[in-house]
């Protein structure tokens, strides 16, 4: 029988990955690094535009700024994290994000600061995340051993919502103590200590067969996904599962419904603490193999809980309803990424990463005009709980549409097999080359190199 203490280590984040992976552990210091001092970008851009226009649509303007790079960036990542060293991406957008701070900065000192350099800045922000999304995510499949992906994305997670948490809480208190430009000198410094952690990373070279960058290889990338029923179920649950319950945009009018104003911070806040709490006892998802069910059942548990906190008229029991979505959120994202990176063939791996950054980045993004016009026609409070319920039954209908989902199992599923005898065919081969004789390169003129230095 097995103690209580053996129970508790049992549920907590499985290390395997941090342990068997010098770049895992490098790429996520690297992550929680950024994650803190974007942060302060994150905060201080949008702030400052309300400061110099006081608008509210200036502010909300940046979200379409934004929008379109991410979707075209998004994809072209994908094809060129298949064709180049994915080091090299990941080292030059991070660099590029520090100098778009740097532009920040030098704006935030002028006398009196511009407005359009900071739309082109979240532009460029947002280009770059699409260029250099798809070379992180793909990067794990190689890194990590197939066993230890579920694992890997519970690490990742985790330290995701450690930034989410904590990350814009120190920012918010920087920039109003201090002001936008210290805020922005720390985002640099933070970029520069990322750079420097990405250069210890080992080249991740492409496939011997990579094409270059086209439209015809994005295409190809996307004929793959559109042929996989398991991978389409990931993207279509996580899209619907975002676009019909996804109330982030009228949580101050749920606060004003529920007379209480001083919680719309905790509602930003609370789907956070509750994905970490999950994180933190995240080991038992290690031993799942049945991974579909996760991405179902956490999309089934985000829907009920929002359906929920539109339902409750207790304020307690929203923010706890809102905090065991952002539970189910983070474990259909586990189910997600492990599925991904179980399956996709290594010379598709950045494309389908691409279509990936579309799949959770539009979701929301959509959700939120849903639920600002159906707020309109329904009220606030119905515009959750319709939502929440919209979101589970769309789930249920893509579970009859497509039932592979459900059925996958990383032990049985073919391309899940091909991925894994991939990924074991290529650590051979690197150790096979790291255990090979090395000999001097021959002279100029000697015998080695079969001619005398006249000839």
């Amino acid at each position: 029988m097995s103690s209580p203490l053996a129970k508790i280590s049992a549920l907590l984040p499985d290390l395997a990955p941090w342990r068997s992976s010098p770049d895992f552990r490098l790429l996520w210091i690297q992550g929680l690094v950024t994650y803190f001092s974007s942060a302060m970008a994150m905060i201080a851009l949008p702030l400052q535009i309300k400061d110099l226009t006081g608008s509210p649509l200036a502010v909300g303007a940046m979200g379409a700024v934004e929008l379109v790079p991410l979707v075209v960036f998004g994809l072209y990542g994908g094809a060129l994290a298949d064709a180049v060293d994915r080091r090299k991406v990941i080292l030059a957008t991070e660099a590029g994000l520090g100098l778009l701070a740097l532009i920040l900065l030098l704006n935030a000192l002028l006398p009196e600061p511009l407005l359009w350099p900071l739309y082109v800045v979240a532009a460029g922000v947002s280009a770059l995340a699409g260029l250099q999304r798809p070379a992180l995510d793909s990067l794990l499949a190689r890194i990590v051993p197939h066993e230890q992906q579920t694992a890997a994305a519970a690490l990742n997670s985790l330290r995701w919502q450690i930034g989410a948490i904590a990350g814009p809480a120190l920012a918010g208190l920087v920039v109003a103590y201090a002001g936008h430009a210290p805020a922005y000198g720390v985002t640099i410094a933070g970029f520069a200590v990322s750079v420097l952690l990405c250069r210890r990373l080992s080249p991740a070279p492409p496939a011997r067969e990579a094409e270059k960058p086209s439209l015809r290889g994005i295409a190809e990338g996307a004929r793959f996904a559109w042929s996989r029923p398991v991978l389409l179920g990931t993207y279509a649950i996580d899209l619907a599962a975002m676009f019909f319950a996804f109330p982030n945009t009228i949580f101050p009018f749920l606060a004003d419904d529920l007379d209480a104003d001083w919680s719309l911070g905790l509602m930003y806040a609370v789907g956070s603490v509750g994905s970490l709490l999950l994180g933190l006892t995240s080991g038992w998802t290690s031993k799942v193999r049945r991974h579909g069910l996760l991405v179902v059942g956490g999309a089934a548990v985000w829907g009920l809980a929002i359906a929920a906190a539109g339902w409750f008229g207790n304020v307690w029991l929203v923010l706890l309803c809102l905090a065991f979505a952002g539970a189910g959120d983070m474990l259909s994202g586990l189910g997600r990424a492990t599925i991904w990176n179980q399956t996709i063939p290594e010379e598709l791996r950045g494309r389908l990463a691409g279509i990936e950054v579309l799949s959770y980045s539009v979701g929301p993004q959509l959700g939120q005009v849903r639920a600002g016009v159906t707020a309109g026609w329904t009220g606030t409070r119905a515009a959750v709980w319709t939502g929440g319920v919209a979101c589970v039954a769309s789930v249920g209908l893509l579970c009859l549409a497509l039932p592979k989902l459900l059925t996958y199992d990383s032990g049985t599923d073919e391309d899940a097999l091909r991925r894994k005898a991939q990924q074991e065919a290529a650590q051979r081969e690197a150790a096979l080359r790291d255990t090979a004789p090395r000999y001097p390169a021959p002279r100029e003129g000697s015998r080695e190199t079969g001619r005398t230095a006249g000839s």
